[in-house]
């Protein structure tokens, strides 16, 4: 199984941060409506309830989430 990264979560999330606060919750609906992956939502599911403004702004919640997958093909 793929593990999840920033890579794939920001795919799913960045046309969901335009210079507004957003929710957690709608950072999961938003995963959720663009079709991420369960292991993404789960991912998702583990940041705190507050608001955030930039993607970036995820990363400190979600330490382990390497940027991109070292995985050899």
């Amino acid at each position: 199984m793929q593990s999840v990264t920033r890579v794939e979560i920001a795919t799913h999330l960045a046309p969901l941060f335009t210079g507004e606060l957003v929710t957690r919750d709608e950072v999961l609906a938003a995963a959720a409506h663009a079709g991420a992956r369960a292991e993404v939502v789960a991912t998702l599911e583990r940041l705190p309830d507050q608001r955030f403004l930039e993607l970036r702004d995820l990363w400190p919640a979600l330490p382990e989430v390497p940027i991109e997958s070292t995985a050899v093909r």
